[in-house]
Formats: C-alpha cells, sequence, structure tokens
C-alpha cells in the first residue's frame, strides 16, 4: 500500500516535513536537539514551584537589599532621574513637586538629610533602603 500524499507540496517536501515530524510522532517528545530550546514544564494549579527563594533573594532583587527597596527605588528613579545632579535636598524637592510625584515620593524627598546627592543611588542609601553588593 502506498502513503499518501499531499496534494499541495511535491513529494520532496512531503518527505522533508515527514523527517522533521518523526521524532514526535516516535517518541511522542518534541524534535529539538537543543535542550535549551525545550519549554520548562508549569506547576500544576496549587503546586509550589521547584526552585524557592530566600527572603529577600528573589529573581531580580540585587543581593543586600529587600524587593520593597528595589520598588521605592524603582519609584524614586521615575520621579527622580531627570533631576539635574548633583542635587541637594531642596533642589531634589522641588523637582519632585514640579514632576507631580506621588505623596510617598515626595514625603521620602522631604525627609533626606540635608546635603547633596550625586544620584539616585545616593539618595536610597541615605533612606536606608539597602546598598547591591556586587560580586566580582
Amino acid at each position: 500500500m502506498e502513503q499518501r500524499r499531499s496534494d499541495k507540496h511535491g513529494p520532496r517536501l512531503d518527505d522533508q516535513q515527514k523527517h522533521e515530524t518523526e521524532g514526535m510522532v516516535r517518541g511522542g517528545g518534541t524534535t529539538h536537539a537543543e535542550e535549551w530550546k525545550e519549554p520548562e514544564a508549569m506547576p500544576a494549579s496549587g503546586e509550589e514551584p521547584k526552585q524557592s527563594y530566600p527572603p529577600g533573594h528573589e529573581p531580580g532583587t540585587p543581593s543586600g537589599i529587600t524587593q520593597r527597596g528595589v520598588d521605592i527605588r524603582s519609584d524614586l528613579a521615575k520621579w527622580l532621574s531627570d533631576a539635574h545632579w548633583p542635587a541637594s535636598k531642596d533642589d531634589l524637592v522641588e523637582h519632585a513637586e514640579n514632576a507631580g510625584a506621588p505623596d510617598q515620593v515626595a514625603d521620602m524627598v522631604q525627609s533626606l538629610p540635608d546635603r547633596r546627592y550625586a544620584n539616585v543611588a545616593e539618595v536610597a542609601k541615605a533612606l536606608g533602603l539597602g546598598v547591591e553588593k556586587r560580586r566580582w
């Protein structure tokens, strides 16, 4: 019995497609040779992810700073990054007001010690948000 071929393609393309899908048909898996191309299985509902992280070390959280610190630093950077650096506390308070920063950001800037700051990282450090530790 002759195998049925497609009417839309020629025999050469049919053979190529058959070869590409042979692994799936025989083994029930994908045909990718590279492991990194394989999708990761998602945990079932109610099941914990396979990897857990210690508090303060979630993905995207640098060592030495908490996720809350990252979020607050992000808000500060959003409203202060375009300030003219170095800037005094008064300059930053005025910039935050002119930019229409939310009350939480304006209150944090208002609570800064009265000195000059080189960048948002120095502002975050002065607010006690933690300093990320670099590993070299």
